[in-house]
């Protein structure tokens, strides 16, 4: 049975590099073995979304608003220019790994 995620990506305008982010995103985790829902935000939307109790970790490309997300917040510029790609899976793993999924 697939481990389940749910992410939250953010990016500036809340659609397109946000949506980039969660499909390879969905690519590499479903390849790991996950069952992967995700929804896209903008940075203005972030902390009431994270505080909502629906996701599990947040991908982001834009900075985010100060606040008390309560859930991993991964960087994920490097799925925007390809360098450190790999460095951005790793470390989202390990945020995974940290809240037992």
């Amino acid at each position: 049975m697939a481990k389940s995620v749910r992410i939250l990506s953010i990016c500036g305008s809340g659609t397109v590099t946000s949506s980039m982010v969660a499909s390879k995103l969905k690519d590499y985790l479903q390849g790991q073995g996950y069952s992967v829902t995700s929804t896209e935000a903008k940075p203005q939307q972030a902390l009431q979304l994270a505080q909502s109790g629906r996701f599990d970790i947040i991908a982001h490309t834009s900075p985010l608003p100060r606040g008390d997300y309560g859930i991993p917040c991964v960087n994920a510029f490097a799925c925007i220019t390809g360098m450190g790609e790999d460095k951005f899976f790793k470390d989202f793993m390990d945020a995974l790994k940290s809240i037992g999924k």
